[in-house]
């Protein structure tokens, strides 16, 4: 069996090592990433300018590949340039930070790569986890991240994906690891309405022009069984099913329309 694995943090994120790691029992694993950070980029695809791939050597001497694009991207040179046949299992992540919302579904470079993956019909999971201040450390000035719950609750999750596959009608997996887990076990989850509320910081410039930084504050509201609840109020892993098709009820519209 085979895993394809990619994320939005790049190829020398410490995350997608610790996503490797995690399946590496499973399956072979092939890693292709951005070269750089690119979250929040969702599933943008690079089309009026070249790519490069090049091979990178990870912390544990094993190879990857890093791709000078987006996530998206990197999923189809994986896809299309260096794997011969279409993997088993697609994982994108384990990325630094949560990924939850409606709001987040297509701004994520996470959930990106995870979309592009799993519009080829490829079993996909995406993987976030929540950090705090204190779990970040600093390594030859690098980010590192103690990843270790998430490693072992997407060990279990990919484990019966691999043998089950994904049930019919869902096309991807959102898995969201809390930083202060309650206990090892999933709890299904829908979408929140959004997780941050959207800040505008604006600046002067030294020639007295304005710019502008987009930032956000936490968005708390999560009602009951959203993903956000899941995590903030529970503790607990959330997963949440996801599919591609954005289609409404036709009839409503039909309706709506009187035709």
């Amino acid at each position: 069996m085979k895993a394809l694995i990619s994320n939005d943090d790049g190829i020398t994120a410490s995350g997608i090592l610790a996503c490797k790691n995690a399946v590496e029992d499973l399956c072979e694993t092939y890693v292709v990433a951005p070269e750089t950070q690119q979250s929040g980029i969702g599933h943008a695809l690079t089309l009026y300018e070249p790519l490069r791939m090049n091979e990178h050597t990870l912390k544990d001497g094993s190879a990857g590949y890093g791709v000078s694009g987006t996530p998206t991207d990197a999923v189809t040179l994986a896809l299309f340039e260096i794997m011969d046949e279409k993997p088993d299992i697609m994982i994108s992540g384990i990325n630094t930070g949560f990924n939850i919302g409606k709001s987040e579904l297509t701004t994520s470079g996470t959930l990106g790569a995870a979309i592009e993956a799993a519009s080829f019909g490829i079993p996909t999971i995406a993987i976030s986890q929540e950090v705090t201040r204190d779990d970040i450390k600093f390594e030859n000035g690098a980010i590192e991240v103690d990843f270790e719950f998430a490693k072992k609750m997407l060990n279990k999750l990919a484990k019966i994906v691999l043998k089950k596959g994904l049930p019919e009608g869902i096309d991807l997996l959102n898995v969201n690891v809390p930083a202060d887990p309650s206990d090892d076990e999933f709890e299904i989850s829908h979408l929140s309405d959004r997780m941050y509320n959207p800040v505008i910081e604006k600046r002067i410039d030294p020639r007295g022009k304005p710019y502008y930084w987009i930032d956000g504050e936490p968005y708390t509201s999560h009602l009951p069984g959203s993903d956000g609840y899941v995590l903030r109020n529970l503790h607990k892993t959330s997963i949440t099913p996801l599919k591609i098709d954005l289609t409404e009820d036709m009839k409503d519209l039909k309706d709506f329309l009187d035709i």
